[in-house]
């Protein structure tokens, strides 16, 4: 029995699955980002309500993925965390992004580091070290170390490292535990990062647990990766960085287990953003330079994901042409709020009837994180948040009548506020796709937004056409912009040039060939001499909510066929149980001499003359460090292969030599479960 749980921007889903795979329980609950456990207990709670007590204490597995580190970084959220540079100077900060993701967190640079055949270049400056950590350990959670060529040696990161947690008592992160590659920049702003999500992932994992004990359920946790992968929870709270794009992961895992297809194109629609992924036999295509979130490129080890700001709650709006517009930005569904706000109706009601339409129609600001007062607040956001303590109001009062514009807009940049409008989500109750919230406050936020269109208010019955109309034409744009989205994700995944794709979008053949298929032309229609049309080498398969209301009909534009598997709503929950313990590791031999070729096996570097040699205690090494790492990470039973890259270089006199040797073992298994 597996217990699979998905913590999303907008929703927290639970899965029971059974031995067999079989789905016995699903659940979904409001995610609560302001207490993490009330979510996710809701989820859990309600999909565990009907189960027998034996069953319950049957799970014998809990998976867990999460956007918290995604949506953290995003939003430039976490802990404090301080960098300390070994071997580099200030320059350093100008390279690969680092200084923009510093953004003013304290940075210690100090002597020390080794060169690029692992040799001690300069001996490390502890009394530096601890001069610098008299101020720095009271001003942050945790630090970052990154010392040159660490990768090579190690040595000088794990002496700072045991000095750090001997003085401070501070988590610390080492650059040569994440990643394995030489670029030092890149490796210090993927090792900061690690050390600012460490506070916001253990929070995440204490209240699983927490939630676990209370439930009596004696499993072990582990934590989807960003590849898809699983990873214990004790690991997680210490590579939390490895987390990154963790639920969309998930989400692509999940799917190629439900279709049990092994090539796909898989499409994820959420609250706020549909992201899709290609499935290569079974598994899905890594990104080859390393994950990218929030504009910063890290060498953690992810999917190769194509995101864009189209999903259930995508804010509906107008162009200053009239044309109707889908997103990027999130807003709340006017059909949840009035769910849980009944009052929202009247504002609507009174709206309708003004009989003149206001670009406030049909908006609202409504409070966050109640009862927590931030810090650093102006008097006038204070005001916001005190007005908006007894329930949503709409836009019109905030911004034309108490002119509050201005800290409207820093509280939704914060996430303290946010904004109520009409939403795909919306237009599905209208057409009556869905039906779990307000239909009747759907019709009427529909209403308005056909007036702002230019439809004229007229009769009840003339309003209630337009608002239909209105909402078939949002959901038209939707699987448009979808079958636009799976074009710029299989354009790039084949090779094609993103500013050729952008150019081509701009062309009416583009929006013909993407056309939903119509009858066919009469005969006194005038036939076009060429057309334009895309087709997909393989399925589509839809998962999340509003997969079924955004996909119906648009793979079928682009010559490929549409799988909407049983309990797509819950997919990423699913994927958090059913991936395998997956664990990488590289060992690298270089050649120092004519004569040797040197071994970097870890902290221990050796030196031999036969490559044939090399070769094999690389392997060796190699090889028993990634079971170890799987074992570690809560693989039962791994299973290890290699891959061996040679790079050879032509002497004056004819004979080749081996340049450098890459080992690359990869340890994978099925996740240990309580029996």
């Amino acid at each position: 029995m597996r217990l699979g749980i998905d913590t999303g921007g907008t929703y927290t889903d639970a899965v029971l699955l059974a031995e067999g795979d079989g789905v016995l329980a699903t659940a979904k609950a409001l995610t609560t980002p302001s207490d993490l456990f009330s979510g996710i207990a809701a989820a859990v709670r309600a999909a565990l309500r009907d189960q027998p007590a034996e069953t319950v204490r049957a799970i014998g597995l809990v998976g867990l993925s999460t956007t918290l580190a995604t949506n953290a970084l995003v939003e430039g959220r976490g802990g404090r965390a301080g960098l300390v540079l070994i071997g580099m100077g200030p320059e350093s900060l100008g390279r690969g992004g680092l200084g923009a993701v510093l953004a003013g967190a304290p940075v210690v640079c100090i002597a020390g580091g080794h060169d690029a055949f692992g040799q001690e270049r300069c001996p490390l400056d502890m009394a530096a070290l601890d001069n610098a950590l008299e101020s720095l350990g009271k001003s942050v959670d945790g630090l970052a170390v990154t010392a040159a060529f660490a990768v090579r040696n190690p040595a000088h990161e794990h002496a700072a490292a045991a000095r750090i947690a001997a003085r401070t008592g501070l988590p610390v992160t080492l650059s040569s535990e994440l990643t394995s590659r030489l670029d030092a920049p890149k490796r210090a702003l993927t090792t900061f990062l690690n050390a600012r999500l460490i506070p916001a992932i253990a929070g995440l994992v204490v209240a699983v647990e927490r939630l676990l004990a209370e439930q009596g359920i004696e499993a072990p946790l582990l934590v989807v990766r960003g590849d898809g992968s699983l990873m214990s929870a004790s690991i997680a709270r210490q590579r939390p960085v490895e987390t990154i794009l963790s639920g969309p992961a998930a989400s692509v895992v999940g799917a190629a287990h439900l279709s049990g297809l092994r090539r796909a194109v898989v499409s994820d629609v959420g609250g706020t953003t549909t992201d899709i992924a290609i499935l290569e036999d079974g598994r899905p295509r890594l990104a080859a330079l390393g994950a990218r979130v929030g504009g910063h490129r890290t060498m953690v080890e992810a999917i190769d994901l194509s995101t864009s700001g189209l999903g259930g709650d995508s804010e509906v709006g107008h162009s200053a042409e009239g044309r109707l517009t889908l997103g990027p930005r999130r807003v709340v569904p006017l059909s949840l709020l009035a769910h849980h706000h009944p009052d929202v109706l009247d504002v609507l009601a009174r709206e309708a009837e003004r009989g003149v339409g206001r670009a406030t129609d049909a908006r609202f600001a409504l409070r966050l994180l109640e009862g927590r007062e931030p810090d650093g607040l102006s008097r006038s956001q204070q005001r916001l948040l005190a007005i908006l303590e007894a329930g949503p109001l709409p836009l019109e009062t905030v911004v034309d009548r108490e002119h509050l514009a201005i800290p409207l807009d820093a509280l939704v940049r914060r996430g303290l506020v946010a904004i109520a409008g009409f939403t795909p989500s919306d237009a599905a109750h209208v057409v009556g796709l869905q039906a779990g919230w307000s239909s009747e406050a759907a019709l009427r936020a529909a209403g308005l937004e056909a007036r702002k269109a230019g439809s004229s208010p007229g009769s009840s019955a003339s309003g209630n056409d337009d608002a239909l109309a209105l909402a078939h034409e949002v959901l038209a744009l939707a699987r448009t912009q979808s079958a636009e989205a799976l074009i710029e994700a299989a354009w790039e995944a084949s090779g094609g040039v993103p500013a050729t794709l952008g150019r081509l979008a701009l062309d009416p053949l583009f929006a013909r060939a993407l056309a939903p298929a119509g009858p066919d032309t009469g005969p006194d229609e005038p036939r076009l001499p060429l057309a334009l049309a895309f087709r997909l080498d393989r399925p589509v398969v839809a998962v999340g909510g509003p997969a079924a209301i955004f996909y119906a009909g648009v793979p079928e534009r682009l010559g490929s066929t549409l799988v909407i598997p049983d309990h797509h709503q819950v997919c990423n929950a699913i994927g958090a149980v059913v991936g395998d313990v997956v664990r990488h590791v590289e060992r690298v031999a270089t050649r120092i001499s004519e004569e040797r070729l040197a071994l970097y096996l870890g902290e221990e570097i050796v030196e031999v003359a036969d490559p044939a040699l090399a070769r094999a205690r690389l392997e060796a090494d190699a090889r028993q460090a990634a079971s170890a790492a799987a074992l570690a990470a809560g693989a039962a039973d791994p299973v290890v292969t290699i891959r061996v890259e040679e790079d050879r270089a032509r002497l004056d006199a004819g004979a080749d030599i081996v340049v450098e040797i890459r080992v690359r073992a990869t340890a994978s298994g099925r996740p240990r479960q309580t029996r």
